[in-house]
């Protein structure tokens, strides 16, 4: 930081120094000379510009003044052959204009075009003669206007990716928060769906059953345990992408579940009361983290359902790893819809939005033989490569 400012600054100096030598020295040259000379020497401006751009215009004002001015005394002195191209040095000035104008507010924006206006008029006014004076007078404003147009469509371009861009982090940050909210929804509404019919077996059984009184509290201690292990794993994850946490300090969180744990699921939805007969089929293999762990989440929310509202004691979950897309189904042979329509609650809405975010597809309702019925179609990349762990 230290050395860019040294360059600035260094740059700033020999930009005056390269001002006074267009003014003292080679002055049998023209006055075009002289202004292209000028307009050479702005580029050494560069760092004051970014830096202090209001003191990079005032530099450039001085600089472009300095060069006319000498550039009339040589011609009154009969050392310069004509005035022609004498006021093009004023263009240095209006590029640094353009660029206060595109990147300081909109006051110190107003005051560098006053001051340039203040500067360069008077001085077209005093050394200009005959038609030069006419055509100068109108090719600075114009010079500056153009240089300020240039400045102000810059400034709104820029201000437009602005809010482009924080769109873009208010849809994530939405996107994030329903993305949690079905990771919670999922885990804990499936869990305390087990725990609940597992309890109500429990004390069912707890005088005449003693044995199976304590599997079921068994039961329940190890669903309680693997749901508050999930809770930690999501606040962790929270915690730690809050602080910027490196992939070292994340890895010892335990990866995200996948269809390879619909076996334990199934199991632990049997220790509730209702069987699962879980079926494969076509080429099982690795799969994509983010379609996986969405498969996976289906199905517990579908089983949940299961569990809660089917009143069956029997359901079916059938997986087929095809070719261009991976299909889940969940059919039981329950009581189907309730009366009021509603006894799947948010969970449908939330397989649907899972299915959605993956350009899938998923249907749910009654079948016309009874039961209810998940079915999940979630479009496969091609190839299907090894998944990245989710975190």
């Amino acid at each position: 930081m230290t050395r860019t400012k040294a360059a600035a600054w260094a740059g700033g100096a020999l930009y005056l120094l390269m001002v006074g030598l267009l003014v003292g020295a080679a002055t049998r040259a023209s006055g075009t000379v002289h202004a292209v000379g000028s307009l050479l020497a702005v580029s050494l401006l560069a760092g004051v510009v970014r830096r202090k751009p209001q003191l990079a215009l005032a530099m450039a004002l001085f600089g472009s003044t300095a060069v006319v001015a000498g550039t009339a005394d040589s011609l009154h002195d009969g050392l310069a052959p004509s005035y022609q191209g004498q006021f093009l040095s004023f263009l240095a000035a209006d590029l640094v204009l353009g660029f206060v104008v595109a990147t300081r507010t909109r006051r110190a924006s107003i005051v560098a075009v006053a001051a340039s206006t203040a500067v360069q008029l008077p001085v077209i006014g005093l050394f200009a003669h005959g038609d030069s004076m006419t055509v100068n007078a109108v090719i600075a404003p114009l010079a500056m206007a153009a240089a300020c147009m240039a400045g102000l469509l810059s400034r709104e371009r820029r201000e437009h990716a602005v809010a482009l861009r924080s769109q873009e982090v208010d849809k994530a940050v939405t996107a994030e928060r329903l993305r949690i909210a079905r990771e919670l929804h999922d885990m804990v509404a499936h869990s305390i769906g087990i725990i609940a019919i597992q309890a109500g077996v429990g004390s069912r059984v707890i005088q005449t059953q003693p044995e199976q009184a304590r599997e079921t509290l068994r039961a329940i201690e190890t669903t309680s345990r693997e749901t508050l292990s999930g809770l930690r794993r999501t606040l962790v994850s929270l915690r730690q992408a809050d602080r910027g946490a490196t992939a070292s300090e994340q890895s010892p969180l335990a990866p995200s579940p996948g269809l390879a744990d619909v076996e334990q699921l199934a199991a632990a939805t049997a220790d509730a009361g209702v069987r699962v007969d879980v079926r494969r089929s076509g080429g099982e293999r690795p799969l994509p983290a983010d379609i996986d762990l969405s498969a996976y989440r289906i199905v517990q929310e579908a089983l949940t359902n299961v569990v809660r509202h089917a009143g069956t004691g029997h359901c079916r979950v059938d997986i087929d790893y095809g070719d261009e897309e991976l299909s889940v189904e969940v059919v039981d042979d329950g009581r189907g819809v309730t009366g009021n329509g509603s006894a799947h609650g948010f969970g449908i809405v939330g397989m649907r939005e899972r299915a959605g975010l993956l350009h899938g597809r998923l249907s749910a309702g009654p079948r016309p033989e009874g039961g209810f019925r998940v079915a999940a179609r979630l479009p496969l990349p091609g190839p299907v490569g090894v998944p990245v762990e989710a975190r």
